[in-house]
C-alpha cells in the first residue's frame, strides 16, 4: 500500500460503522451527516416535518457512493424516536455513533413564555435526547460514541429572553457528563460540543443576532457548520478514544 493509499484508508475510519444524527436535515446536522459519510460511515438522519431537505442530504451522500437513510421522527415524540433507532439498526445492522443534534428554541421573556412552548423546548432538547440515548444504548458496543450538540449559551448568555433555551443546553451538558462516567466501563465515550455563533439558515451571519455576537467573538466572524462537523468527526474517530466527559466550546473565543 502506498503512502497515499494509507492516508485514504486512515481517512475512512468509519467504514463498517453506522451513525445516527438526529435533526440531520439542515445546518450543523446536515454537515455532520455528510462529514461522517465522507469518513466511510453509513449515515441515518432524522427530520421533524418536511422531508425535502433530508432527501437532499441523503441523495448527496448516496451520489458520492455512501449509504444514507432519512427517517421522520419528531424528537418530542418518544415513540417516533424509538422507532427511528430501531429502523437504523434494522437497515444497517447496528449502531455505533449517536449524534444528538435535534433542537429548537422558543424565545420570550420568562413572564411571557407560554407553558406549552416551555414544555415543547424541554421535550425536544432534553427529553428527546434522553429517549434517543436510552433507545440506542442496547445497540452500542465497545468503541461506540455519543456526541451531543449543545450551545455555548449554556455557559454564557448575552441575550434576554433566552433563559429557557440556555437551561435546556445546560441540562444536556450535565447529562453528557453523567453518561460519560456511567458508560466508561462499556468503552463508550460521551462528549458535548457547544457551538457559538454558526452561520446557518436559522442563525445567518448577517442576521440580527450578529450585532451582539460578532463584537463578543474574538475571531470576528461566525463559524461554519462544516467546522463544527469536523470536531464531531474527530470525536467519532478512533483517535478520540481517551476523550470522554468533555464539554468543548467551539465558539471563536466567545466564552473566554
Amino acid at each position: 500500500m502506498t503512502s497515499v493509499d494509507s492516508r485514504q484508508a486512515e481517512n475512512l475510519y468509519l467504514t463498517g460503522r453506522t451513525a445516527l444524527i438526529t435533526g440531520g436535515s439542515r445546518g450543523i446536522g446536515a454537515a455532520v451527516a455528510r462529514r461522517l459519510a465522507h469518513h466511510g460511515g453509513s449515515v441515518a438522519i432524522t427530520y421533524s416535518t418536511s422531508s425535502t431537505a433530508a432527501d437532499e442530504v441523503v441523495a448527496d451522500i448516496v451520489g458520492r457512493g455512501g449509504r444514507a437513510l432519512a427517517l421522520q421522527a419528531d424528537n418530542a415524540d418518544p415513540q417516533q424516536v424509538r422507532t427511528a433507532v430501531a429502523r437504523v439498526v434494522e437497515e444497517f445492522g447496528g449502531l455505533d455513533v449517536l449524534v444528538n443534534n435535534a433542537g429548537i428554541g422558543v424565545f420570550a421573556a420568562t413572564g411571557q413564555l407560554d407553558l406549552d412552548d416551555f414544555d415543547r423546548v424541554v421535550a425536544v432538547n432534553v427529553r428527546g435526547t434522553f429517549v434517543t440515548v436510552q433507545a440506542a444504548l442496547p445497540h452500542l458496543g465497545p468503541g461506540s460514541r455519543i456526541i451531543t450538540t449543545g450551545s455555548v449559551f449554556a455557559d454564557r448568555n448575552p441575550f434576554p429572553e433566552m433563559a429557557v433555551y440556555a437551561m435546556t443546553k445546560a441540562a444536556l451538558a450535565g447529562l453528557s457528563r453523567g453518561l460519560a462516567r456511567e458508560l466508561a466501563p462499556r468503552d463508550i465515550t460521551v462528549n458535548i460540543v457547544q457551538p457559538g455563533a454558526v452561520d446557518t439558515e436559522t442563525n445567518p451571519a448577517d442576521g440580527q443576532a450578529s450585532r451582539t455576537m460578532l463584537p463578543a467573538t474574538p475571531v470576528g466572524r461566525y463559524g461554519t457548520a462544516e467546522e463544527i462537523a469536523g470536531l464531531v468527526a474527530y470525536l467519532a474517530s478512533p483517535e478520540a478514544a481517551f476523550l470522554t466527559g468533555a464539554t468543548i466550546n467551539a465558539d471563536g473565543g466567545f466564552s473566554t
